[in-house]
């Protein structure tokens, strides 16, 4: 009789669901993994470079190749103004922190649906998957930054105390890059298209940016508009901490600072909106 009363008993079951409300965020579950996190970070950069017959030096050469196209074009045949720096090393200081947010976004965008194991076979937050992926590129920015002090002393430029506002320029242009890449991460999920709108979109928001050109080339009437693109004020903010004779860009740092907190806020509800249904629909 007591084995039949125990086999009666209804077994025990643990659901897993996403959080809801405004903590679906659940940055928390960032810390909490964040062993995870790391971990997953350093496998992206390693399988980056593991099959590559150039490895880390395809770090150097794009930033590098990229400077010298828009140095001819920009520089020497259309004199775009370089705020009184060399234009190759305006030029590549610029490119630094693009890099970071156009690698990040990419990566981060394309995420989900790369690792797909890992969405339907293991259980932890997905939104680990796509900020492992854009945290990884400061590997890439470390390297790129050795060239670009490497550049500072051929170019007999200052330093100064300014450069120790560079991880901060960094943190935020890892925000903006995270918040747009979960939400086409998520999307893609859905919708593959994204897989093809996203270098697109990147292309188009290069030539938006100020890397190739000053900002100051905007008119003064239409300069609002332009530093509401949020990698604006990241990239002359990044400029002016490391050129002594740039001014500081307040306005468009403002406006890069408040967009770019709202754009991570909306991208992480719309991630956690999407998430509880990956794994059925990937």
């Amino acid at each position: 009789m007591q084995d039949q009363s125990v086999e009666s008993r209804p077994k025990s079951q643990t659901i897993i669901r996403a959080s809801t409300g405004f903590g679906g965020m659940n940055l928390k579950s960032l810390w909490k993994y964040r062993e995870l996190l790391w971990m997953l970070a350093m496998r992206e950069v390693s399988l980056r470079y593991r099959q590559t017959v150039l490895g880390v030096t395809w770090v150097i050469l794009q930033p590098v190749l990229t400077t010298v196209i828009f140095t001819i074009i920009f520089g020497t045949l259309m004199k775009a103004p370089s705020d009184n720096v060399t234009y190759a090393l305006f030029t590549f200081a610029g490119m630094l922190p693009w890099n970071i947010f156009s690698q990040s976004l990419q990566r981060a965008g394309i995420s989900l649906t790369k690792d797909i194991r890992l969405v339907t076979k293991i259980f932890f937050p997905r939104i680990i998957i796509p900020v492992s992926n854009a945290i990884s590129t400061v590997v890439d920015f470390l390297v790129s930054a050795v060239i670009l002090v490497g550049l500072m002393i051929f170019y007999h430029e200052t330093f100064t105390l300014r450069l120790l506002t560079i991880p901060l320029f960094i943190i935020l242009d890892l925000i903006l890059a995270i918040g747009v890449g979960v939400i086409f991460a998520a999307l893609n999920v859905y919708y593959r298209d994204f897989t093809y709108v996203l270098p697109f979109v990147i292309q188009v928001w290069l030539y938006a940016s100020p890397i190739a050109y000053s900002a100051k080339l905007i008119p003064a009437s239409w300069e609002w508009v332009y530093n509401l693109n949020p990698i604006v004020g990241i990239i002359t903010g990044f400029r002016w901490a490391v050129f002594s004779n740039i001014p500081f860009p307040g306005q468009a740092l403002m406006y890069s600072f408040i967009s770019s907190i709202a754009i991570f806020v909306i991208g992480m509800i719309i991630f956690h909106r999407l998430e509880k249904s990956f794994a059925d629909v990937i």
